[in-house]
């Protein structure tokens, strides 16, 4: 096992719930809360968590959402309030795991299980309906602080104790923040957008945005030839 081991500072879970919204209530799995024993974690949850929206959340390319510990400090001054953990729906809140090291594809031991960098998290706007903040999926994305989502490649019991452990990281080297700034800011860059999908292991959900970004540019590029 590899001897780099990373902190979980917290295990959050919870089952969707009805919270206000824009004069309306919808349902929503965000408010994560602590636990402190060990949970089974099978290829599409945590035993006893839950997702309202399974077509952006949940699911095997989107099991475990991760957020850094490091950027908490950051929001409270944003919010002007203190955060507890969980406080962006995840399921671990680590210590050590950056967006700026983390890459697509990247395999950690996780306890019993055995789990592998996915995707970015796509912050949604039940970022907003928890804390009151209109244009907070956008300030998440701007400032490239999304966290992100493993799949589970071997299902086992977590504990918080157990750390993570780094057993490979990925050959391509596309690091979560690199694929951020492609997906959310330069979106032109389509040499980049192929580098990326060159990755096998990235997320059914992500291939497809980019695949179609391309399709559009290709497209594109056909009408201006034929002069259209």
């Amino acid at each position: 096992m590899s001897q780099f081991k990373y902190e979980i500072v917290s295990i959050n879970i919870s089952k969707p719930e009805l919270i206000p919204y824009q004069n309306k209530e919808i349902s929503s799995g965000i408010f994560k809360r602590p636990v402190n024993q060990p949970l089974f974690l099978s290829q599409v949850n945590f035993e006893g968590d839950g997702q309202a929206d399974l077509v952006h959340h949940g699911g095997r390319d989107k099991a475990v959402c991760v957020y850094p510990h490091e950027h908490y400090s950051f929001w409270e001054n944003k919010l002007h309030t203190e955060l507890e953990f969980g406080a962006f729906g995840e399921n671990l809140t680590t210590h050590g795991l950056l967006e700026s090291d983390v890459c697509i594809g990247d395999i950690y031991q996780l306890g019993e299980a055995t789990v592998q960098v996915s995707q970015p998290r796509q912050p949604c706007y039940k970022l907003s309906a928890r804390y009151g903040a209109p244009d907070m999926p956008l300030q998440v994305q701007e400032t490239g602080f999304t966290g992100f989502y493993f799949r589970v490649l071997k299902e086992g019991v977590v504990s918080r104790m157990d750390g993570l452990h780094l057993i490979s990281r990925h050959p391509k080297g596309i690091t979560l923040s690199f694929a951020n700034v492609i997906m959310h800011q330069e979106k032109d860059r389509f040499e980049d957008i192929k580098r990326i999908l060159e990755v096998e292991e990235l997320s059914e959900s992500w291939r497809a945005t980019f695949l179609k970004r391309l399709q559009g540019q290709e497209t594109s590029n056909r009408e201006r030839l034929s002069g259209k």
